[in-house]
């Protein structure tokens, strides 16, 4: 009997799109979480706190793992993809804060456009038509939610945007990564130098009383909700980290957009936004987008697997 994930119908291809998409499920929660805290706190204070809790839970795994030893060549890599995860964190952290969370996640998702085309760029993967169609229909489903945004929240509007950018440029580095340092030791050094370079940010707004660098102590339910929040951070981007081991990163783009439709239900769930026409029509252009193209990639996948038995190889 086949098991699930050994054979040709489920092949490293097809784990690593489930994985990416059980981590985009995961991290609309760590959302929910930011944008409770940035009632009170500033985004670099609540940035930087969800890196520190994802350091901690790092830690066990690397120490029982003995995952000290950094693959040479790696390590600038490494600290520059914290740096990319720090500034697209506080960027959507900031876009919270005025934007309900359907909206944010929306704007945010002209990413995975730019990681296609950076992953050409950058990692020689090749692209296929069927892939470039289903970004195609998954942005249109995005352009429909994200219409009259730009029109009602304005430069706010922007801060995703920023975000997408700084992502784009963490998931290339996570794919060139991938399969060389071990994701735990991925994770836990991404969370090192992303509390260094946002806690040495936040030292000098206080010596220079920058806005938005202060530092207020959370209270006891803040400190339940920072839990929480790295919780669902870490486990979605080891999803995230062991998708890019499976699968190239133009093949994973269009199923990022599986994020919207948990963030828009738990932005109605949890913050009461009752998503307009124009998002449900657009989530559900997305939704069929992924499946189609999960269902394109399986079968191609399976027509490789027997190419290669029918040839010995």
């Amino acid at each position: 009997m086949q098991r699930p994930f050994s054979g040709s119908p489920f092949s490293d291809t097809t784990k690593g799109i489930l994985q990416l998409c059980a981590g985009m499920l995961i991290l609309p929660i760590l959302d929910v979480f930011a944008k409770l805290l940035g009632g009170r706190l500033d985004p670099i204070e609540v940035s930087l706190m969800r890196f520190v809790m994802q350091s901690a839970l790092m830690a066990p795994f690397v120490i029982y793992l003995r995952l000290w030893h950094i693959p040479e060549g790696t390590f600038w890599l490494q600290a520059a993809r914290g740096v990319m995860l720090a500034i697209a964190t506080v960027f959507f952290f900031a876009a919270l804060q005025h934007l309900p969370m359907a909206e944010a996640i929306a704007i945010f998702f002209v990413q995975p456009i730019i990681l296609t085309i950076l992953s050409v760029l950058f990692l020689g993967e090749t692209i296929r038509a069927r892939r470039i169609a289903a970004i195609v229909f998954g942005m249109v489903g995005t352009m429909i939610i994200l219409q009259p945004s730009l029109i009602i929240f304005g430069t706010a509007a922007l801060l995703p945007l920023g975000s997408s950018v700084s992502m784009a440029v963490y998931m290339v580095l996570t794919r060139k990564l991938a399969g060389t340092v071990p994701a735990y030791q991925m994770q836990f050094l991404v969370g090192i130098s992303s509390v260094s370079v946002l806690g040495f940010v936040m030292i000098i707004g206080a010596i220079f009383d920058i806005p938005g660098t202060a530092f207020l102590m959370p209270n006891l339910q803040e400190f339940g909700w920072i839990i929480f929040m790295g919780l669902a951070a870490t486990i979605g981007h080891i999803f995230i980290v062991w998708a890019a081991r499976h699968a190239a990163a133009t093949v994973l783009a269009p199923f990022q957009y599986v994020e919207i439709v948990g963030a828009t239900t738990l932005g109605f769930l949890v913050f009461g936004d009752v998503p307009a026409l124009s998002t449900i029509i657009g989530v559900t252009i997305i939704i069929l987008s992924g499946v189609y193209l999960f269902h394109r990639e399986r079968k191609a996948t399976l027509a490789e697997t027997r190419l290669r038995q029918s040839t010995g190889r």
